[in-house]
């Protein structure tokens, strides 16, 4: 009767523990609803810092669209020198700015002259029809920035025609950082000319976009300088410009927008004075760099919504809280009365970890892999048959034993760290009582158990002696492989050094000769001039020609042997800056040509700087030299996107060109399609081209109809960043 007499024991028990169960979750949804309290502070928070992103980001796309119109004004100079004040009323009426970017005051164009252009300047628009114009402030200066143009033409903005905005000092940072920078820069916080002098100070702003003569971008300061035309601009207040961009977004904030650089306030939200300093209210402030211009936007919100206990939320968690503590009150009451039933699970449970340890025992008797259980001193307390198979004796005779003494080197059995689950695996040798060594690969994994249990230990031997033998014959065949291969290199290094000998003896034996040649040609020009009739001093200029074309064909030969030999040094590679400096030299050395140039932006490869700049200005050159009787000359380097070959950079020009049944023979050393008298070369700038492609592991193909042009097209590692 032990049972009965001790049931109402256990439901003693049994209810005071449900009793500790209910206070203890009362605590817990005490200290659940404090959390979320403060959780629900946080959410607020970052809502608050999410909307506070999101009105700095529309800001941002404001001034991104004034921007793109200042753009659109500055391109109109590339078609045109200078519009007259017709075509660029006509061009702003067409932009409808009131209704398109509502805030901005109009569009406007401001010219850079020295005195003397000034002058011509004033002359050209008197002659136009445009009245005397006047530049404000008065006074002989060396360079001038008045406004000449600004549209739409309301009386504000004509009043603003003629001022010199270079005199003016945040005016002139901002147009010369426009101007160094080849973009768009913004000014300070100004007053601007549309505003009266007595109405009170709003602030203004002026985005300056630089445009240069003919179109061009020039690619240093000095020449920026040299070529700047004047500035397109645009004036806006930035009350305006905050209300135009911020009105599709409904605000729970108020903020303050602060040119950091100088520490000016340039806008403050109505109400913001009130809560800026305020305990009660969140903040946050973000700094951008905006078109040269440190900005820091300060957000105040309204009061933080931290409600606590009094959201709705929160009471209704508190609410459900509580059924959960009394649910969880009624669950051990049952729990207390089924107490007996648990008792007769876990005799069932015992009977299933019998059966559990028959069915360990069986698979462990006829598993392969040879297995023993070892107590906490070692001792084999269990083994397998197949575990008596690898040692070669029997089972019988193992059990009892010390495992770690049959082992080869037994102090390090279990120097290896086990993993996360307590296993470790080593390989080990194992002697036989034959005297035969086997490779044996050990797992030592935990056994649970009972405390005090015999067995605490499970270790898995299985024989590796036939994969290691394998392996040691893999790895003798790899040393002998790799011996034959460093003995290979060693024989084409040899190779390649005593064929830059033979190149470099080639030369100068060739060389000698030459220079006799031209050397006697020359005394017999000067000595015996009067002495040879014409044909013959023809033919000494012809035999003088040829050997110094005979020199120049050996300075190619030997240039391009170079292109293989050299180290190899890859890295990130911009294809348009370096085509940009190529045409800008070529420019150079023949300033009397207009070739019209064309420039994709952002090629990127990746390459040996040398050998590719070495192949853009074979490619370039030679578009260059063949396009000398093409009007207008056209060259233009581009990229395409080939699903076998990925980015594929194109060299095209509208030259001379060549037939197509010919394109095989262009990258041959020494191969001209053309006579020399046509055009001048060596024939081996192609071949040099073909050389880099390949040793970049590129292929290069040509296309050309005579008269027509030419097209290049290879391929170069691409960089991984445009991937």
């Amino acid at each position: 009767m032990p049972e009965m007499n001790g049931e109402p024991l256990q439901s003693r028990r049994g209810y005071q523990l449900a009793v500790l169960v209910l206070i203890g979750a009362l605590l817990l949804v005490a200290l659940y609803a404090k959390s979320a309290g403060d959780r629900e502070r946080q959410l607020a928070e970052a809502d608050f810092v999410a909307e506070a992103e999101q009105v700095v980001e529309l800001l941002r796309q404001r001034l991104l669209a004034y921007e793109l119109t200042a753009h659109g004004g500055a391109s109109l100079f590339a078609s045109v020198d200078r519009p007259s004040a017709r075509q660029w009323q006509g061009y702003v009426d067409g932009l409808r700015l009131e209704r398109r970017l509502s805030g901005l005051l109009g569009l406007g164009y401001a010219a850079w002259l020295t005195p003397q252009q000034l002058e011509a300047l004033q002359l050209e628009l008197r002659a136009g029809g445009g009245g005397l114009y006047r530049v404000t402030p008065h006074g002989a200066r060396a360079d001038y920035g008045p406004v000449v143009y600004l549209e739409p033409e309301t009386p504000e903005n004509l009043a603003a025609i003629g001022y010199d905005m270079y005199t003016d000092p945040a005016r002139r940072v901002a147009m010369g950082a426009s101007r160094d920078r080849g973009v768009a820069r913004l000014s300070a916080g100004v007053r601007l000319l549309q505003q009266q002098r007595d109405d009170p100070l709003r602030p203004g702003l002026l985005l300056y976009m630089p445009v240069y003569r003919a179109g061009s971008f020039p690619a240093n300061i000095p020449t920026r300088r040299a070529a700047l035309q004047g500035w397109v601009y645009v004036p806006f207040y930035v009350d305006d410009f905050v209300k135009s961009a911020l009105a599709p977004l409904p605000r729970s904030l108020v903020f303050r927008i602060v040119d950091a650089d100088d520490e000016s306030v340039l806008y403050t939200d109505p109400g913001y004075a009130e809560v800026a300093e305020s305990r009660q209210r969140l903040k946050h402030s973000i700094e951008r760099e905006l078109y040269g211009r440190n900005w820091r936007v300060d957000f105040r919100s309204a009061p933080a919504a931290a409600r606590g206990l009094g959201s709705p939320t929160l009471q209704a968690t508190l609410l459900a809280g509580l059924l959960a503590s009394l649910m969880l009150f009624a669950v051990v009451w049952t729990l207390a009365r089924t107490h007996s039933h648990a008792q007769r699970l876990a005799a069932r449970m015992s009977e299933s970890y019998r059966r559990s340890e028959s069915r360990f025992r069986t698979s462990m008797h006829y598993s392969a892999i040879g297995k023993a259980l070892l107590d906490r001193h070692d001792r084999v307390v269990e083994a397998n048959p197949s575990l008596a198979r690898i040692l070669g004796t029997g089972p019988s005779e193992i059990v009892g034993t010390e495992f770690g003494r049959r082992l080869i080197d037994p102090a390090g059995a279990h120097d290896e760290t086990p993993d996360a689950e307590g296993v470790v695996r080593i390989t080990r040798e194992v002697a036989r009582p034959d005297g035969e060594l086997r490779h044996v690969q050990l797992t030592y994994s935990p056994v649970p158990g009972d405390l005090g249990s015999d067995v605490v230990r499970l270790v898995q031997v299985e024989d590796v002696t036939e994969r290691q033998r394998a392996e040691a014959q893999v790895h003798a065949l790899n040393r002998m492989l790799e011996l034959r291969v460093a003995a290979r290199t060693r024989e084409l290094k040899q190779a390649n050094q005593e064929l830059e000998s033979f190149a470099y003896s080639i030369s100068h034996d060739l060389r000698a000769p030459l220079r006799t040649i031209d050397g006697f040609g020359r005394m017999l020009a000067e000595r015996y001039r009067d002495a040879i009739d014409d044909a013959g001093r023809d033919y000494l200029a012809r035999i003088r020609a040829a050997t110094a074309r005979m020199d120049g064909l050996i300075d190619a030969l030997l240039k391009m042997s170079r292109l293989s030999r050299g180290e190899f040094r890859p890295e990130s590679l911009d294809l348009s800056r370096m085509a940009a400096e190529i045409v800008a030299e070529l420019r150079e050395s023949e300033p009397e040509r207009k070739v019209e140039v064309s420039i994709a932006p952002d090629l990127h490869a990746r390459g040996d700087a040398a050998l590719v700049r070495n192949l853009l200005e074979n490619l370039i050159g030679n578009a260059w030299k063949f396009t000398v009787g093409a009007d207008p000359a056209r060259i233009e380097i581009d990229a395409e996107r080939d699903a076998e070959d990925g980015t594929v950079f194109v060299v095209r020009d509208n030259g001379a060109g060549f037939a197509q049944e010919y394109a095989g023979k262009l990258f041959r050393p020494f191969q001209r399609l053309h006579s020399q008298e046509e055009f001048s070369g060596h024939g081996i700038g192609l071949a040099s081209v073909k050389r880099i492609v390949d040793r970049h592991g590129g292929e290069v193909r040509a296309e050309g109809r005579p008269g027509e042009g030419a097209c290049f097209r290879f391929t170069l590692p691409t960089d991984a960043a445009d991937e």
